[in-house]
């Protein structure tokens, strides 16, 4: 955050990059950094003339290199945005004769997705020297929630744990839908508020009791009955609860659970760094960790493995709910 933040100051301060080379797994903050440039390094009236949106998929590294060395008509500078640059990946290093005398009044910008450049090789240090690389990495699981709360903040809004847990257990740490889903609830609600679980349950249509956040919760208890009433909800509305994804949060879940039975210092903060956990639900883990023993624990791993594979079509002729309605039988009992 502070390493765009700081993209975006020197930008309106005009320390202005003839380069920018973004890329990573993270698509999202791409996304913004090449937004903002394409918004407002130009001005509106100079646009028609010196700004260009390119495609990967359409064009070549000359392409690419022809249009960046044309001068602007009646402005400093033109801007040159090269999107989904990374169908370019087999021939970019063709870009490093540009990158190491690049045009003073163009600003080339490349949204390179998914995808890293060599920093052994010469593009990477030419762009290093003369413009600006950025990395988007991907954020950990146990990073969404405070990523979550971060952007809220500063749009003077707040969000409860839980309802943080919701979003980031429906929607995977893919930040753009994120993104997406709080801008809907903040066109909603009304600036100060502070967002719960029915708040996601109304608006986004996450339900607030049927969901991966209070199965976990419901096995860490050993509830079976309340177990049992979320997988036939799961059951019945398959497309918002596939089985891979149920069981892969139950993984991650009792990983966390072998981890923290092989903790010597189980003071509650100490428990919520290891396990990168809000602190908020720390007393669920020493509640499943007396339920389930490390023995029991390695032994529910294995159910799951065994369960993943099955939900994959290998080795089994059962049903999606037949599967998760063994397994959830084999970890309460």
């Amino acid at each position: 955050m502070n390493e765009i933040r700081n993209i975006v100051l020197d930008i309106k301060n005009g320390n202005i990059k003839p380069i920018y080379f973004l890329m990573g797994e993270e698509p999202y903050y791409i996304d913004k950094i090449s937004d903002y440039i394409e918004e407002n390094i130009l001005e509106e009236t100079e646009k028609g003339f010196n700004q260009q949106v390119m495609y990967g998929r359409d064009s070549t590294i000359e392409d690419i290199v022809s249009a960046a060395k044309r001068y602007p008509m009646m402005a400093e500078r033109q801007v040159i945005i090269v999107k989904e640059a990374q169908d370019l990946s087999k021939n970019i290093e063709k870009l490093v004769s540009y990158a190491e005398n690049p045009q003073p009044t163009t600003v080339l910008v490349l949204n390179y997705k998914y995808k890293k450049l060599d920093k052994r090789k010469k593009l990477h240090k030419a762009i290093a020297k003369f413009g600006l690389i950025y990395e988007s990495k991907k954020l950990y699981e146990n990073q969404v929630s405070d990523w979550i709360r971060r952007v809220l903040s500063g749009k003077k809004y707040q969000i409860e744990p839980k309802a943080s847990q919701m979003l980031v257990e429906f929607l995977g740490t893919d930040l753009s839908k994120i993104s997406n889903e709080l801008d809907k609830l903040m066109i909603i609600l009304p600036k100060e508020t502070v967002i719960n679980d029915k708040h996601i349950e109304d608006n986004i249509g996450i339900s607030k009791d049927f969901n991966n956040f209070e199965l976990r919760k419901a096995v860490g208890e050993k509830n079976i009955l309340k177990a049992n009433r979320i997988i036939n909800y799961f059951s019945e509305n398959p497309k918002n609860n596939p089985t891979v994804m149920t069981i892969s949060l139950l993984n991650s879940f009792f990983t966390q659970l072998l981890l923290f039975h092989g903790l010597q210092d189980k003071s509650k903060s100490s428990v919520a760094r290891a396990l990168g956990v809000s602190p908020y639900f720390i007393d669920e883990y020493f509640l499943a960790g007396r339920n389930y023993p490390m023995r029991k624990v390695a032994q529910v791993i294995a159910f799951l493995r065994d369960a993943d594979v099955k939900s994959k079509g290998v080795g089994a002729n059962q049903t999606q709910e037949d599967i998760l309605k063994e397994l959830l039988f084999k970890i309460l009992h």
